[in-house]
């Protein structure tokens, strides 16, 4: 006789979200990098800082931004953002490359997670990272500058937002990559490239016609833009 006590199915194919598993595939994730805290959160934060130490002594005065914003202040949510959307797509695609490099990917695979469960495992990981490292860049900007805020929710929705789209990039790029130099690939000739021509260092509004158009195109170029809204509305 077939037994009849079995409960809704999970997983696979399943009406039922396996909120176990998806935490747990959440939490390894999570522990992935917070382990070597000292590179995936504290050397982005660094880095950011130092951008915003040297291009705010070199570009001060220099560069027309907002009206009424100095320019270390104008720095601060592009670099924000910037690490938003390195550190997110850094995070799910350097987890599954290496997963399929050292052969463990099959432990995933094999697990009770439907597509949109392990979907939401790496991506959410991702959106974690980038939010603590973006939130530790203006934790130690408010030592030095006065940065207040203007929006909170459109700066909640713009750093979310950026850190799934690009979480999902990164895991594209992992699904698509057999070794790391495929995934280094289209962080160096891609997404490097995007973001520091989005808006990051300098205001659209101080370049020619032509290159504002070209900027237009960039889709880096509205997440920034929305950010920065968030601070200066």
């Amino acid at each position: 006789m077939p037994r009849t006590d079995r409960g809704p199915p999970h997983g696979r194919g399943g009406t039922v979200v396996n909120w176990l598993g998806l935490w747990t595939l959440f939490t390894k994730e999570v522990r992935r990098f917070t382990v070597v805290f000292m590179q995936t959160i504290a050397a982005p934060v660094v880095s950011a800082l130092l951008y915003l130490f040297i291009f705010s002594h070199a570009l001060s005065g220099r560069l027309e931004v907002y009206p009424g914003v100095p320019y270390p202040q104008f720095l601060v949510p592009g670099l924000m953002m910037m690490t938003i959307i390195q550190n997110a797509f850094a995070n799910t695609s350097s987890s599954l490359i290496f997963s399929k490099v050292t052969g463990n990917i099959v432990f995933v695979l094999l697990a009770p997670l439907s597509h949109l469960e392990l979907y939401l495992g790496f991506v959410g990981a991702a959106l974690v990272r980038s939010l603590l490292v973006s939130i530790g860049v203006y934790l130690v900007a408010l030592v030095y500058l006065d940065i207040a805020v203007a929006h909170p929710l459109l700066l909640l929705v713009f750093g979310a937002l950026g850190a799934v789209l690009l979480g999902t990039c990164g895991l594209l790029a992992g699904i698509w990559a057999d070794k790391f130099d495929q995934v280094a690939t289209v962080q160096n000739f891609l997404i490097l490239p995007l973001t520091y021509l989005s808006g990051v260092f300098y205001s659209i509004h101080s370049l020619p016609p032509a290159w504002q158009s070209l900027s237009r195109a960039n889709p880096f170029f509205y997440l920034i833009d929305g950010f920065r809204y968030g601070f200066f509305g």
